[in-house]
């Protein structure tokens, strides 16, 4: 289904600048991320009118940053939201700060939170007036469904969104909106650099995984996106079975943040310059 205005959250890069590329030249985008540069530089690069997309500088880890997206929002009407933004700080959960935890949860958790409650009844309201449907993609993540050491925030705020996504489809399901929480594997973003974690050798296309949500959005709750092409069926049966523990990335990323904590430590001994 078509949609007229998509509201995107961490759409400066990654997962987010590419639902902005995929999306029809005539959808109407606002793309909200903490840099102002870089959402120009998307919005610069988009296909369509000269103006399509408007950028919205705010940083969703403060409550003046997401309030300045909602009222935007709820001023543009639009009919579709990507919440996407997300971060991670790597590393045992004892040895970090709690800024870098309060700062996690605040963006891949209450911004998810705070946008849909806000939002939400007037993207309903305008889809019953209009004999629409309006949407809603939360992206959550494949570590959203086992312990991820070395991650320990970021994976849980990822289960939490997962299991609040298809609680509100459930709550909804008798309004004209549909809401899909979107698990990717790895995926060939920033997130690593900027996490602090070594690049994985094979990862998703952040174009592939935004083609499949828009794909999926109003036939299923949950997708599941792989390297491999298994049927949704089976990626379903693996992720929600414990016993068969088929996704393991979280515990692959958690072994390379050990090996990279370890390789920093020997440079430190050795007096090597440490990669930033």
């Amino acid at each position: 289904m078509a949609h007229n205005t998509v509201l995107i959250t961490g759409a400066s890069s990654g997962i987010g600048a590419a639902f902005a590329r995929i999306l029809p030249e005539s959808t109407r985008l606002l793309l909200t991320g903490r840099s102002e540069e870089r959402l120009r530089q998307v919005a610069g690069g988009l296909a369509g009118a000269p103006g399509r997309a408007e950028v919205i500088a705010a940083d969703l880890a403060g409550a003046d940053g997401r309030t300045a997206v909602i009222e935007r929002a709820l001023a543009s009407g639009i009919d579709l939201l990507v919440c996407n933004a997300g971060l991670a700080w790597s590393g045992r959960f004892l040895d970090q700060p709690v800024t870098h935890q309060d700062e996690t949860l605040s963006v891949n958790l209450l911004a998810s939170v705070e946008l849909l409650h806000a939002l939400l009844p007037d993207m309903i309201a305008r889809a019953r007036r209009e004999g629409r449907r309006a949407g809603v993609i939360v992206l959550s993540s494949m570590g959203a469904f086992i312990p991820a050491p070395g991650l320990a925030c970021y994976g849980a705020s990822k289960a939490f969104v997962l299991r609040f996504t298809q609680s509100l489809a459930a709550e909804l399901a008798h309004e004209p909106i549909d809401l899909l929480a979107v698990c990717p594997t790895y995926t060939d973003t920033d997130f690593f650099v900027r996490a602090g974690l070594p690049q994985p050798r094979r990862a998703m296309a952040a174009e592939a995984v935004a083609s499949e949500a828009m794909d999926s959005l109003g036939h299923r709750t949950v997708h599941l996106c792989s390297l491999h092409r298994y049927p949704q069926t089976l990626r379903r049966l693996a992720a929600f079975n414990p016993a068969l523990a088929a996704w393991r990335w979280p515990r692959q990323i958690a072994t390379l943040l050990q090996a990279f904590a370890l390789r920093r430590d020997t440079w430190r001994q050795r007096g090597v310059p440490q990669p930033r």
